[in-house]
């Protein structure tokens, strides 16, 4: 119990010096700074301050969330550096094997669009840009899906709490991770409809070039 303690309370120091750069000069720097940094190895996600800058400065929230973006995917760049050349010994060392495994398998059977997964709801990002390096997962489809991803993330951060103020905020810290998780369960099921849609189409569509018949066959007709 002391340690959750002990961890909340860090965890509170942090955001507190997060929001505090919400109200300096330096504020966009700051924003790029710990998106990029989050993307490998910082705990708290750069929403934080993300969600203040745009209560703030409401016109210019689709600018902070460009900016978030760009931090965030050359994070991910970094993160993906750090897993192609030695992240195997820290995935080892800091995330449990059956996770690994679990990532392992995501990785075959989905490759860089488990990226995006990850960019988007709240499992961690971080992970998943070692990994990508770890398993060598095609580079610049890795940084496709990462843009495509947390620039929808944080574009509809910035653009709800712009829109709909303070109240969007408190709505978004409590319900976000069920929202993005629900999107993206509805995504899925979308894609595989439409996937088993045009295999069905596929499968029912009459085959041409094919004979009518043996010349026997013709002849008795």
């Amino acid at each position: 119990m002391e340690l959750v303690h002990w961890l909340s309370q860090q965890i509170g120091v942090l955001s507190d010096w997060m929001l505090a750069w919400a109200a300096t000069p330096k504020a966009e720097w700051a924003l790029f700074a710990i998106a990029f940094a989050e993307s490998s190895f910082f705990p708290l996600p750069p929403d934080v301050l993300l969600i203040a800058m745009a209560l703030s400065s409401p016109d210019h929230a689709t600018r902070f969330a460009g900016i978030c973006t760009a931090g965030s995917v050359l994070g991910g760049m970094f993160g993906y550096g750090i897993g192609r050349w030695g992240g195997k010994p820290l995935l080892d060392r800091f995330v449990e094997r059956q996770k690994t495994e679990r990532i392992h398998a995501w990785f075959n059977r989905y490759e860089a669009w488990a990226i995006g997964i990850a960019g988007f709801t709240p499992v961690p990002y971080k992970v998943f840009t070692i990994a990508a390096g770890v398993f060598w997962i095609h580079f610049w489809r890795f940084v496709l899906v990462s843009m495509l991803s947390r620039g929808a993330r944080f574009l509809l951060v910035a653009t709800l709490v712009a829109l709909y103020g303070a109240r969007m905020r408190e709505l978004i810290v409590h319900y976000f991770d069920l929202f993005s998780v629900a999107a993206v369960v509805i995504l899925a099921v979308a894609v595989w409809l439409l996937h088993r849609a045009r295999n069905n189409g596929q499968n029912n569509r009459p085959k041409t070039g094919q004979p009518k018949g043996t010349g026997e066959e013709r002849g008795a007709r």
